[in-house]
């Protein structure tokens, strides 16, 4: 396979990453380093020129589950003394992806582990979602075993992927294949492909007995995936794993683990397993696939999808829900025992003590349940419970002042003694020969006599609560305002009775 040979050129998609675009190995480019922060322009895409940027584009991609030496079905074969090329040998040197093209449309694209110290769920989701919906053949690259953390692990990365992917009518990916390296039970599943579908068949079961958890992992990935393979890779031997000085040499390389990489990579490679890149059924070319991986990064960078979260996190946080949630339940159902449903009107003063006092109970249950995550994480939970307890208060104060018959009768009974009051007024003023003021006063008695009527309308018809709430308002502060010059007037006649001056004297003076 060709590499940069004559048509491997400059790249910019958009990663975003703090160090874009470094030179890896020869023949190799590297287009990410990392998903770190902020986005970098990176240059056009290592995709062959005319007439080859409009083929079909076969896209494998290997995702290692934790960061670990590169893969060496990625290695081009060499002397037996020769240094192998491609990526470059430290243990976990390599972050990003790192992408190879040839004549037949062929990409190789390695990606970095997952779970290293420097990347966060986030990036390690984001790598990994990426890679599978741009890889017609997606390699996930374990080591020893399939364990049941990996598999839940491919389940939040390729929800994740298939989050940002448009509506779709298929299965969303193509093929999966399983690389387990250094494994370590030749005696049960012998090494190679047929070893592994095996023991791939009997790790993705499902049985009745299951939990649903563990169903709903494995039928999540049969679903996702019109593919899923698994083949099983020996150790490559001591020297490999301990010498620093290791660069690819085959005669370092223990002869069992040559003769399964001769059969592995052929059998990647081999036309017939390397599919076309299809999303919802039409084939991507190599440029289609630079424009996916462009609108994809964008889609990633946005706020638009929910940010994938640790277990502990996801625990902690459903953990401190339920803790809240059982405290809401203990101060709703304390009120209900107090004002709620058929219970008579209570003062709004007993009211408040008592919603104070299970209010103080509920924050008490809430901090008395062990919860993970520690105070600090709990407190903004404690926050959001208060703030719904608040919410509630009020509800509780409505439905309690909505049995009160005097605030049920409120308006009527405002706009009726208004209606009388005007109407004495204008037989007052019509009987000392001030006919205008009797007529405006009369006027306004037709006016008020309309909104009572328009009241008992909307009470009885459920109809224009809008225009009745205008006219309860319009009443309560007519209500308002003269219970205040009432009181006024009350406390100032009491502080003249105080002071022993009638309140004609006080006027004289």
């Amino acid at each position: 396979m060709r590499t940069a040979g004559g048509y491997l050129e400059s790249v910019r998609l958009q990663f975003p990453t703090d160090r874009c675009f470094q030179r890896a190995a020869p023949g190799t480019r590297r287009c990410a380093s990392g998903f770190r922060a902020r986005a970098r322009q990176v240059r056009r895409p290592i995709f062959p020129p005319s007439p080859l940027r409009a083929s079909p584009a076969a896209l494998s991609a290997i995702a290692p589950r934790r960061a670990q030496a590169p893969p060496a079905a990625l290695c081009r074969p060499g002397l037996d003394r020769a240094p192998l090329g491609g990526v470059p040998w430290p243990a976990s040197s390599g972050p990003g992806a790192a992408l190879w093209a040839g004549q037949v449309a062929v990409v190789l694209m390695d990606t970095q582990g997952a779970f290293d110290s420097q990347s966060t769920v986030k990036d390690c989701a984001t790598i990994f979602a990426l890679s599978t919906m741009t890889s017609s053949v997606q390699i996930y690259n374990l080591s020893q075993n399939i364990q049941e953390d990996d598999l839940q692990q491919l389940q939040l990365f390729t929800e994740y992927g298939r989050l940002a992917m448009d509506e779709i009518f298929q299965k969303p990916f193509q093929t999966l294949m399983f690389l387990v390296r250094d494994w370590s039970f030749p005696y049960e599943y012998n090494y190679g492909l047929q070893g592994g579908m095996s023991f791939l068949e009997k790790r993705l079961q499902v049985k009745e007995h299951q939990h649903e958890e563990i169903q709903n992992v494995r039928n999540h990935i049969h679903s996702c995936f019109s593919s899923v393979t698994c083949f099983l890779l020996p150790h490559p031997g001591l020297r490999v794993a301990t010498s620093p000085d290791f660069d690819g040499k085959l005669k370092d390389i223990d002869s069992e683990f040559k003769e399964q990489l001769q059969i592995l990579i052929p059998y990647v490679l081999n036309p017939a397993n390397l599919m076309e890149k299809e999303i919802n059924g039409s084939k991507v070319t190599c440029r289609g696939l630079l424009e996916y991986f462009k609108a994809y990064i964008k889609i990633y960078q946005g706020e638009d999808l929910p940010h994938p979260k640790s277990m502990l996190q996801a625990t902690a946080e459903a953990n401190n829900l339920a803790a809240a949630a059982s405290a809401k339940d203990i101060y709703y159902n304390n009120m209900e025992e107090v004002c709620g449903g058929d219970k008579p009107y209570l003062s709004p003063d007993i009211l408040e003590g008592k919603h104070c006092e299970f209010k103080q109970l509920a924050l008490d249950h809430f901090k008395k349940t062990k919860k993970m995550g520690g105070k600090d994480f709990s407190l903004r939970y404690q926050q959001e419970l208060e703030e719904e307890i608040q919410e509630l208060y009020e509800n509780f104060c409505k439905h309690n002042g909505s049995k009160n018959v005097f605030s049920t009768f409120r308006t009527p009974a405002v706009l009726f003694t208004g209606i009388v009051a005007l109407y004495i007024a204008s037989g007052l003023t019509g009987f000392i020969g001030l006919e205008v003021v009797a007529q405006l006063f009369n006027c306004m008695v037709g006016l008020l006599l309309i909104a009572l009527l328009t009241w008992g309308y909307i009470r009885y018809s459920g109809q224009y609560r809008e225009l009745g709430g205008a006219i309860d308002s319009g009443a309560a502060f007519v209500l308002e305002q003269a219970t205040s010059h009432i009181s006024n007037s009350t406390q100032a006649a009491v502080r003249d009775a105080v002071a022993g001056r009638p309140p004609s004297d006080k006027k004289a003076q």
